[in-house]
């Protein structure tokens, strides 16, 4: 939008009257850049006005545009429905727990008390996200409640989509249409404006769309949730032809501003006006982006790779160039990290696709890993699924409690959030033994995705502190004036250890925790920058043992997505521009500005190249490498709605 020339002109569905603060920041940003504004209610406008703080010059109310239909008598429809001589009430749209259907049909028995031949037409298919995540689980539930209240003869269920000819005569069949909504705070509704212009009678409960578009009497407001109310909204206009009919007419007359010729002459006449006040004024117009300035796109998805790495037992650790190796089976950690990256995806609104399966191999693979006697998780296992060892490390542990945590947190799968929140609960005792930090981080780490969700979980809480603490502490038993470090040695995965504590200081409102956390990864940034400025994660070829020089050498995909995500924490929690450009430079690693100016990235698989060393580019692409770096691009995705500049 920065980049537009002409005037703008965003017209808002939804606006939010209690923002969270990202959504707010996103809001303000859209409205700054926009030259008017466009809501579909009175109430839209006072919410960008007070909520907002936008000027009420700036903004139009232009209503829901609907078809053109003419006032017709009901009966002329109903015959190609098979309810010819009967009431006929509509609910339509796509169908989901929030539209409240069930309280239409718990209506059903006292309106057929009163009006035996009424039919209730539900039209519409279940919305394709809750198909996705539990099918038709919904609309099922309806179909039994309808049976187990003896009306199955009254209701009929049309699960499809319409076309438009289809749907207009679908309204035109209906004397009254319903809209039980739960939500009071849906400020449009598209169903309903469709139906009020069509001159239909309209009894509805008082979301805010609702209230204002059926005040004066044009329509009937019931309470949420109270089937015996709506009953009685029906049976009274059902029993009174004259009310019935004047309220369809008052609508009816009411809903011709609404037409598509109207609203589409309204914003011609916006049009116009900017147009000519910007004709006023001399435009500025915007150099062309160089590529210093623009940057470069972020490289896209692709998956090719990463199926290949995986078969129904879960994910190959090693790959000898782009081929799965089989002789070094499978391991706790990377299926934590596949698990992981599948929560991440989710969380950006990608679709899954053939990754499901290897998401349900991932979760296999860790709920088999878990032996409850001990509460621990293996790590190794052999390509002929046989395990190498009975107790993992604790590192193994604590990454697989993060990618529970993450599916917890994330997914949109109930079924697969219950496993995971299960299992998370299961694995946390044992960590009152554990000593490594790493350990703690990670499970710090998945104690806060957890808690997105479950955040009345007092135990939870309690974990996510106790560890915090000890990761303060380790800070406080190891760090010198020279070496603000959390332990003796900087080995792997490093920059996680004040993650942790950036994430805990910002969400428990612990400035010491957080103050500590910049300290210690700033000082590591700072270790992690070559001469020329360019990204140089610590070596693991003998780690960085406390007094001796950083080994350049085998730098590691897992320390540049560490420092990504550390560093985008690191921005939210303080808003410093810095921090961001540190993502951004840790990133660039992967595209070839580090050491030896080559690309770890294969963009013809999406794989990535498991590191650097003197000789050049380690060409194997095993599980870590490739998951470090699509799970550092997942962080990327999310970091560029803050019009982050790439480099090549």
């Amino acid at each position: 939008m920065r980049r537009l020339r002409l005037p703008v002109v965003t017209t808002l569905h939804t606006v939010l009257e209690d923002p969270s603060s990202e959504q707010r920041r996103v809001m303000e940003e859209l409205l700054h850049q926009s030259d008017a504004l466009v809501v579909m209610t009175q109430r839209g406008q006072g919410i960008l006005h007070n909520t907002y703080q936008v000027a009420r010059e700036k903004i139009h109310v232009i209503p829901h545009g609907i078809p053109d239909q003419p006032f017709v008598d009901p009966n002329f429809y109903k015959d190609q429905f098979g309810v010819a001589g009967r009431p006929m009430m509509l609910t339509f749209g796509l169908l989901s727990p929030g539209k409240g259907i069930e309280y239409g049909i718990e209506a059903l028995p006292e309106i057929l008390a009163r009006h035996p031949d009424l039919v209730y037409v539900i039209l519409g298919a279940t919305h394709p996200n809750l198909v996705r995540a539990e099918g038709e689980t919904y609309r099922l539930s309806l179909e039994r409640l309808a049976q187990d209240l003896g009306v199955e003869n009254n209701v009929i269920f049309v699960n499809r989509y319409v076309d438009d000819q289809q749907l207009i005569e679908y309204i035109g069949a209906a004397d009254i249409y319903l809209t039980p909504y739960l939500n009071p705070a849906q400020i449009t509704s598209g169903t309903l404006a469709y139906c009020y212009g069509a001159g239909k009678a309209v009894v509805s409960t008082p979301y805010w769309h609702a209230e204002e578009l059926l005040a004066g009497d044009r329509g009937v407001l019931v309470p949420f949730r109270d089937g015996s109310a709506i009953a009685a909204a029906v049976t009274g206009l059902l029993g009174e032809p004259t009310r019935l009919h004047a309220m369809r007419k008052q609508a009816y007359l009411a809903g011709r501003d609404m037409v598509w010729s109207a609203v589409g002459e309204r914003y011609a006449q916006l049009f116009e006006r900017l147009l000519e006040a910007r004709e006023g004024r001399a435009r500025t117009l915007r150099p062309a982006a160089t590529l210093a300035v623009e940057g470069a796109e972020l490289p896209l998805w692709r998956f090719e790779h990463l199926e290949a790495m995986a078969d129904s037992t879960g994910v190959f650790q090693h790959a000898v160039h782009c081929v799965p190796d089989f002789n070094h089976g499978y391991c706790t950690d990377d299926n934590a990290r596949a698990l992981l990256f599948t929560a991440q995806l989710e969380h950006l609104g990608e679709p899954l696709n053939g990754l499901r399966k290897l998401q349900s191999a991932a979760a296999a693979f860790l709920h088999y890993a878990f032996v409850a006697e001990t509460g621990r998780f293996r790590n190794f296992m052999g390509f002929d699924r046989r395990w190498l060892e009975s107790v993992g490390s604790e590192d193994s542990h604590g990454r697989a409690l993060w990618a529970l945590g993450a599916i917890v947190g994330r997914t949109e799968q109930t079924n697969l959030r219950n496993w995971a929140a299960r299992l998370f609960e299961q694995a946390l005792p044992v960590l009152e033994g554990f000593t490594s930090p790493r350990a703690w981080a990670f499970a710090v780490l998945g104690l806060h995705e957890y808690l997105r969700v479950l955040h009345g979980d007092l135990l939870a809480d309690r974990w996510r502190l106790d560890l915090s603490e000890r990761l303060l502490a380790a800070f406080a038993t190891h760090a010198t004036s020279d070496w603000p470090w959390l332990e003796p040695i900087v080995s792997y995965d490093n920059a996680r250890l004040p993650q942790a504590l950036i994430l805990s200081g910002r969400w428990l409102q612990r400035h010491d925790m957080l103050t500590v956390g910049l300290q210690s990864l700033s000082w590591l940034q700072q270790a992690q920058s070559a001469s020329v400025g360019h990204f140089r994660p610590i070596g693991s070829d003998g780690f960085w043992l406390q007094g001796s020089l950083p080994p350049t050498h085998d730098q590691q995909p897992l320390e540049a997505t560490a420092s990504v995500a550390a560093c985008i924490e690191a921005f939210h929690a303080t808003g410093d521009e810095h921090w961001r450009q540190e993502a951004i430079r840790s990133f660039e690693w992967f595209l070839g500005r580090n050491d030896l100016h080559q690309p770890l990235y294969d963009a013809s698989n999406g794989g990535c190249f498991d590191g650097l060393q003197p000789t050049g580019v380690n060409r194997n692409q095993g599980a870590e490498s490739t998951l470090s770096f699509l799970m550092a691009l997942a962080d990327m995705k999310l970091l560029t709605s803050e019009d982050v500049t790439i480099h090549p």
